[in-house]
């Protein structure tokens, strides 16, 4: 993932994203906050998500503002979008972080890997100036390990 210092006057969302479950529980599970310029899109959030879980970076994805049932949502941004299928929401390619969260506290779901359906609450809890020097996305905060991406491999797998 490529980093890069903040530019003139913009500013940093800290942004917290929790791994849950199907039903968006999220006590005991593993968090990251990250620090991520504004100018950024969704796109790139993703990215940094997925990176900071130590995932791969290799499947479809969306943001939606309904945490339990995504397909109810008003409001949401997909890559399918950006690939020119149909969808009733717009793209994360040219979406910057800044239009969707346009207010402290506001959570999206973010869906990665429409198979496996990976659940993250994604919330915006605070917006700073950037750090001298410092590179972005950074990883400002990291509780508990994450699961293996994929199942753990067995002997019998491998053949």
């Amino acid at each position: 993932m490529k980093k890069r210092k903040a530019k003139q006057g913009e500013k940093i969302y800290l942004i917290k994203a929790t791994l849950t479950d199907w039903y968006g529980h999220v006590e005991r599970m593993p968090y990251r906050i990250l620090a991520i310029p504004e100018g950024f899109t969704l796109y790139n959030l993703a990215e940094a998500i997925v990176d900071s879980f130590d995932f791969y970076f290799d499947h479809a994805f969306g943001f939606y503002n309904n945490i339990k049932r995504w397909r109810e949502s008003t409001e949401g941004y997909e890559l399918f979008a950006d690939m020119g299928e149909k969808s009733k929401f717009k793209g994360v390619k040219r979406t910057k972080i800044n239009k969707v969260f346009d207010k402290i506290k506001k959570k999206m779901l973010f869906l990665f890997d429409y198979g496996d359906e990976w659940h993250f609450i994604v919330e915006l809890k605070g917006i700073e100036s950037p750090k001298e020097n410092a590179k972005y996305p950074l990883v400002v905060e990291s509780v508990r390990k994450s699961p293996p991406q994929y199942g753990e491999m067995d002997e019998e797998d491998e053949s």
